[in-house]
């Protein structure tokens, strides 16, 4: 466990530091050192977010998972109201802070995996049936995706969407019964952008990119011409030249093109191989973890900054259609930045806590948590101990 946790926080770690460099970088020409201001902040945050998680037993999570979801719809409802929202671009996904914007679509993320986590451990026998494996947890995702695809943000949409029919799966619930919700969903995505011309606009872009080059897909258009001039080695820190004005929203989701122009293909493999390592050492954390919560939770957290990161690097790359999701860690944004270090701290959390580095001292907290964590000692042995008293 020890390699898992050091692991992942050296990955961790660096795509931070890269995402500081690459902020500078990328808005030096432009905006000067405002992007790396104000990312130092949030990420001062999102560390001190890190560490507390880290410290505390990740199970006090199980007394506010339900509380937090119900306080994350309010800020969904709140934000679709004109005059409390922030609109931006057509989207209305923000609240002005002042000096800073949040995103409650970033805290939906966690609080849904928490509420999910949690009924999938309390559940665990009848996760099997219909009525508790489906259409409760189903209604509550049902509910938050609905929230934030009226943003509209489709890709956080699409992506909740995956992780929430992994961690059904993952908790227990019949296959049968989530494929075809999955189907609905995708067929109700596929009409919805269909009928927005800005999505299947995107769509026919990524599907002719030299015919749309100069509209829907100039951005992934100058993105892979950015890849492509960094070569093996790139042209240097500070030389790229399609962050001048050429791939809008650089700094955010589009800050691999600049990785990939400025440091080439080697730097560019690293980041990749970085998520690689997290998703691997986040699942092996998760599967040892204590209890079910922790599982569920753990696999939900790792898989989440896994697809994220995937979606990214593939719209950038051209393989997947612009989703305008940003690159955990690298990517300008304060929310989101926030949100993914407190992940990784329940991750630290998890492992601190896993039947691996479980002490003799240690007494599990329930039933449950004993016949999980230590096959040794379970309920009905319980019972055969000898009076102490």
């Amino acid at each position: 466990m020890r390699y898992a946790t050091n692991i992942l926080a050296i990955c961790v770690a660096g795509l931070l530091a890269l995402g500081i460099v690459m902020l500078y970088s990328a808005g030096m020409a432009q905006s000067g050192a405002r992007f790396l201001s104000m990312q130092l902040v949030w990420g001062g945050l999102g560390l001190m977010a890190c560490f507390a998680a880290t410290v505390m037993d990740y199970r006090w999570f199980k007394k506010i998972a339900f509380p937090l979801f119900i306080f994350t719809l309010i800020l969904l409802v709140l934000v679709l109201i004109p005059g409390i929202g922030l609109k931006l671009n057509g989207a209305r996904r923000w609240f002005d802070l002042g000096p800073m914007n949040f995103q409650p679509s970033e805290l939906a993320k966690i609080s849904l995996l928490m509420a999910l986590a949690l009924w999938g451990e309390r559940h665990v026998m009848r996760m099997r049936e219909f009525k508790y494996g489906l259409v409760i947890p189903g209604a509550a995702i049902a509910v938050t995706l609905g929230l934030v695809f009226c943003g509209p943000d489709f890709g956080t949409t699409m992506l909740l969407a995956a992780v929430c029919c992994i961690l059904l799966f993952v908790a227990g619930a019949n296959w049968k019964y989530i494929v075809p919700p999955m189907l609905a969903g995708a067929a109700a995505i596929a009409v919805a952008i269909m009928n927005d011309p800005v999505r299947s606009n995107r769509i026919m872009a990524f599907l002719q990119p030299e015919q749309h080059r100069e509209g829907a897909g100039f951005q992934a258009y100058q993105a892979m011409l950015a890849l492509g001039s960094g070569g093996t080695t790139g042209l240097g820190l500070g030389n790229g030249r399609q962050k001048l004005g050429f791939v809008p929203e650089h700094h955010t989701d589009f800050i691999f093109s600049v990785i990939g122009e400025e440091l080439g293909v080697i730097a560019s493999l690293g980041v990749v191989l970085a998520f690689m390592a997290i998703v691997v050492c986040g699942l092996y954390i998760a599967w040892n973890a204590r209890d079910r919560f922790g599982m569920i939770l753990g696999t939900g957290i790792t898989f989440l900054i896994g697809l994220q990161a995937f979606i990214n690097i593939g719209v950038v790359t051209s393989a997947l259609p612009n989703k305008g999701l940003p690159l955990p860690f690298i990517s300008y944004g304060g929310s989101s930045l926030v949100m993914m270090l407190g992940s990784v701290g329940i991750l630290l959390s998890i492992a601190s806590y896993s039947r691996t580095d479980q002490s003799e001292t240690d007494v599990p907290a329930s039933p449950d948590e004993a016949e999980w964590g230590n096959s040794d000692f379970v309920p009905e042995q319980r019972e055969l101990l000898p009076d102490s008293t």
